[in-house]
């Protein structure tokens, strides 16, 4: 038996007119990149959960397309995918069927929207995966397939029950940076996300010793990897991810995640994280203005109560020597035109080392999306190739669509400008002189050119 992971890789913008001035900017490019190189980790998972005797193929969907066709030697395929890509997800399944091949999906997508997926596959995983996945390969073998498979309601896999994914699976040459899971959902639950939290109720971490030899497993086919901890938000609890961190200095990897601001307030993390190989870490600021967070939160207002530190904790942050990359989305229920000119000032003013800007997304499943479609504020209903963080697929509260696609555009030309991101990668070495680090500092950038 040969199963198929067939991973739908790639990030491209609907809207030709942001793909032609917005995305052909560096600083999108750039980030596009990143993205599209990342492997899919819950495919690598899947894998490591497939009984021995059953023979498993890792694919990147381009790759498939750029060989002439998908291969017709599979027995079973299984595809992950998000929204921006599912439609083309659901061309590759039917095409999948009709050769014959069962296939089945899973992921955020199929979870929020299962009767959809379902008309496109023989059988699909609602839920998380890693327990499901073992009965879907069984009742296949024993030719029992179900036509869905859905995880028990309040259920949560326990991350101390992960195999160690089949990084061994990979062309390792073809990505910039290979993912490790540490962690699994987030405490302050945004309306708008459209991450793990859509699949467990609650925060779980993976234990220190399952994290490490993971890393060491990449380190068999990548002597010197950069690892992405594939986290929704790393070091909520505190004193697990210290004990990692320790753990981690003596492997000597580079690494980047996902945290909120809340880590400024802990010298002795930054300290930890930076000697550990920590070389940025992405926060969801969402707003400089308290109009825009406020209500983004269903069940409090952190963000809003810590807008008035940002600006000194992303300077605590990047002088550990640790780049913050600041995200911000566009189109908040309290954004205003006046939104584009404060985000500026703000990155001005704190010297980011790097900016993502995105536009509001409903995404489906979410209580944005929901809300929205309540108000009668979606656009276009069920267009998924829209979700892609850089389209507008609805009615902004407080300007009009034209104002927001514009608005995105005009700010990414000035974040992203080569002067604009040159003084501010100096300003961050200013920092790091004053603060004794340079040196060491420079070492790493330049290894890693950054």
């Amino acid at each position: 038996m040969k199963i198929g992971l067939i991973a739908m890789s790639g990030v491209r913008a609907y809207n030709e007119e942001l793909l032609r001035f917005g995305l052909t900017l560096p600083g999108f490019v750039e980030r596009s990149k990143v993205i599209a190189s990342l492997p899919s980790l819950s495919l690598l998972t899947l894998a490591a959960l497939t009984a021995p005797e059953v023979q498993v193929e890792y694919w990147e969907i381009k790759d498939l397309i750029d060989q002439d066709g998908l291969p017709t030697d599979f027995d079973l395929v299984a595809i992950s995918s998000f929204s921006a890509q599912i439609y083309d997800a659901y061309q590759i399944a039917d095409r999948c069927r009709k050769r014959g091949i069962a296939v089945v999906m899973g992921g955020l997508h199929v979870t929020s929207l299962p009767e959809e997926a379902r008309e496109h596959c023989t059988s699909i995983v609602v839920g998380e995966g890693e327990e499901l996945w073992p009965v879907v390969v069984e009742d296949f073998l024993n030719d029992r397939l179900q036509d869905s498979y859905v995880q028990p309601p309040g259920h949560t896999f326990e991350l101390a029950n992960s195999p160690i994914p089949r990084y061994e699976l990979l062309e390792v040459s073809k990505y910039n940076r290979l993912t490790v899971q540490t962690s699994r959902g987030c405490p302050h639950r945004c309306d708008f996300c459209a991450s793990s939290i859509l699949l467990t109720s609650k925060y779980c971490v993976k234990p220190v010793h399952k994290v490490i030899a993971e890393i060491r497993k990449i380190k068999e086919i990548w002597k010197q990897p950069f690892i992405e901890f594939a986290d929704d938000n790393s070091f909520v609890l505190r004193h697990h991810y210290k004990e990692l961190l320790r753990q981690l200095v003596g492997e000597r990897i580079s690494w980047f995640t996902e945290a909120d601001i809340s880590i400024a307030e802990d010298r002795d993390l930054l300290h930890l994280m930076r000697e550990s190989g920590c070389r940025q870490v992405l926060i969801g600021l969402e707003s400089p203005r308290g109009a825009g967070l406020d209500g983004i939160e269903l069940k409090r207002n952190w963000k809003l109560k810590k807008q008035p530190d940002y600006e000194a904790a992303i300077k605590i942050i990047q002088s550990h020597g640790i780049t913050v990359n600041g995200c911000f989305i566009l189109g908040l229920d309290g954004d205003t035109e006046e939104v584009f000119d404060s985000i500026y000032r703000f990155v001005e003013r704190t010297g980011l080392y790097d900016v993502q800007i995105t536009v509001l997304t409903p995404f489906p499943g979410t209580p944005l999306y929901d809300r929205f479609k309540r108000e009668g504020r979606i656009l276009e209903d069920q267009a998924w190739h829209k979700c892609t963080l850089f389209d507008v697929n609805y009615y902004p509260k407080l300007m009009t669509v034209e104002t927001l696609e514009k608005g995105l555009v005009d700010l990414a030309k000035k974040i992203y400008a080569t002067s604009f991101i040159r003084e501010r990668r100096k300003r961050f070495f200013r920092i790091l002189r004053q603060e004794g680090l340079m040196l060491a500092a420079q070492a790493d950038f330049q290894k890693e050119g950054t």
